[in-house]
């Protein structure tokens, strides 16, 4: 085959498949007023409970969107309250069930950064569409983490919508 058939054939190529490409993505993300009154829900849910914490909240891009760390609460929580949202946002599930997973696939996830297997870290849906994450640390205990994660999201969920 000459070069000019083979040149022919790959832009005709490229054209019929660029040609149903879309210029323009639309995403929905979560807020960050969203963010901030979770995170602040969350903190005072676990404060309440008598719980020193760091919440972080992710948006949809897994980037950080809030970080509230508790006066007097121990340096890893930043850490880990980040490595559950993230567990949780990569996953689309709870970062507690990432410990669920069977071998060897759950050994070759732990070794990429950010992940983990604590309890903490909870997805953010708009519907069926993700569109955050939010994972706290520093309760006597990941059920007690997600609690308060959860009771941030349940502050927010009416203007999630569908």
């Amino acid at each position: 085959m000459t070069k000019m058939k083979m040149s022919m054939i790959l832009a005709a190529a490229l054209a019929c498949g660029l040609a149903g490409a879309q210029s323009l993505v639309s995403e929905r993300s979560i807020s960050l007023n969203a963010a901030m009154e979770l995170a602040t829900t969350g903190l005072e849910r676990c404060r309440a409970d008598g719980y020193k914490v760091t919440v972080t909240v992710l948006n949809r891009h897994a980037r950080t969107a809030v970080v509230l760390s508790d006066d007097g609460v121990n340096p890893h929580t930043v850490e880990n309250s980040m490595r559950k949202a993230y567990t949780a946002f990569t996953t689309r599930a709870p970062s507690v069930d990432m410990g669920k997973r069977p071998q060897p696939g759950l050994s070759g996830f732990l070794l990429l950064d950010r992940i983990t297997t604590l309890e903490g870290g909870l997805p953010i849906f708009a519907g069926k569409e993700l569109v955050g994450s939010v994972g706290i640390s520093g309760a006597p205990g990941g059920d007690k983490d997600a609690a308060c994660a959860q009771a941030g999201i349940d502050k927010i969920a009416k203007g999630l919508g569908g």
